[in-house]
């Protein structure tokens, strides 16, 4: 895909974005290629698959959910969504939340280059910064990070009531968001609603979002090692 494939599509689907978005795009681009050969950051680098497969796959979200005043992305890796949210999403204030150094300091030069002003990066781990950050959220969101039983008990406790927890998944979203049915609700969330699309190239793509209706108990969530040995399952 071109950058003139990615404005006609955004066009088409009627996906938020300007000008100052398709530049930031461009630059992230550019730096992905650069530092994907000295660190793998992801295994797609090439302009016109970053832009179908990473950069299109992250504004689908953004024609089916309202712009939110806080947003934390969890796992955020190379910064999908995070980074191409806030490039659309001026307004609002984005925390892209990554554990591995390397990979904050390549979020860091990304969002200074791209010209994000709205950006934090915090190197930590989701059930430590829960600590702090506990319900303060309107909207959280993740791509390509775990299984969405253990993704919800992760992500979760960050969304405050009332605010929205969106999750990015391929075509096993469906199967998914059955399995996490009672993850979301004993942490605090409806019922999830499971959104299908699918990218140029036919890649199946489910958005599945869940609406914060009830805090989330203490005990959760609890440390990474017992999440994921034991997810949260009906007995």
């Amino acid at each position: 895909m071109t950058i003139d494939e990615l404005k006609n599509e955004i066009v088409r689907r009627s996906l938020p974005s300007d000008e100052a978005a398709l530049e930031a795009f461009h630059t992230l681009t550019v730096l992905l290629k650069e530092w994907n050969a000295k660190f793998n950051l992801t295994a797609v680098d090439e302009p016109e698959e970053v832009y179908e497969k990473h950069i299109l796959d992250c504004l689908l979200p953004l024609g089916r959910i309202p712009q939110a005043e806080r947003i934390v992305d969890v796992g955020s890796g190379a910064g999908f969504p995070g980074l191409v949210w806030a490039s659309v999403w001026r307004d609002s204030s984005f925390v892209l939340l990554e554990p591995t150094k390397k990979r904050c300091t390549f979020l860091s030069e990304a969002s200074s280059k791209m010209g994000l002003h709205n950006v934090e990066i915090v190197s930590e781990r989701a059930e430590d910064y829960v600590s702090i950050s506990r319900e303060s959220f309107d909207l959280v969101t993740a791509r390509a990070v775990a299984g969405l039983t253990v993704l919800s008990e992760l992500s979760v406790p960050l969304v405050k009531v009332g605010g929205t927890f969106a999750a990015m998944k391929g075509a096993k979203g469906q199967e998914e968001a059955e399995e996490a049915r009672y993850a979301l609700t004993l942490l605090g969330c409806g019922a999830p609603k499971v959104i299908a699309d699918q990218l140029p190239s036919g890649d199946q793509r489910t958005l599945i979002l869940a609406k914060k209706l009830h805090p989330t108990p203490a005990a959760y969530p609890r440390p990474y090692s017992r999440i994921k040995q034991k997810p949260l399952r009906e007995k």
